[in-house]
C-alpha cells in the first residue's frame, strides 16, 4: 500500500519522485496543441532541442508535485531530479 489513496487507475504515490521527461518538444504556449493526447513534436513548430518535463521532483515544493507543472530542458540534460515513467497498456 502507498502513502496516499490510489489514483483512478489503482496506482499509489505517482507524483513527486522526479520530473518526468515526456515526448513533447518545447512550445512556449498551448496554441495549436493537439487535442487528442498525441505528442507535440517539431513538425508542429516546436523546438525538439528542448524537451518538456512534467510533475516536479522530491526536492520541489508541493505546488509542483502534480502532473500539470511543466518546464523545459535541453534534450541531452541529465541530473538526479529528472527521469521517466514506464507505462504499459493492460488488456481489459
Amino acid at each position: 500500500m502507498g502513502s496516499f489513496q490510489p489514483n483512478k487507475f489503482g496506482l499509489y504515490d505517482t507524483a513527486g519522485n522526479v520530473w518526468e521527461w515526456v515526448e513533447d518538444c518545447w512550445h512556449g504556449n498551448y496554441e495549436g496543441a493537439p487535442g487528442d493526447g498525441s505528442a507535440w513534436l517539431e513538425a508542429k513548430r516546436g523546438d525538439c532541442g528542448e524537451r518538456v518535463i512534467r510533475g516536479g521532483s522530491w526536492f520541489n515544493g508541493p505546488g509542483d508535485l502534480r502532473a500539470s507543472p511543466r518546464n523545459r530542458l535541453n534534450a541531452d540534460s541529465r541530473n538526479f531530479g529528472i527521469g521517466f515513467r514506464l507505462a504499459q497498456d493492460l488488456e481489459p
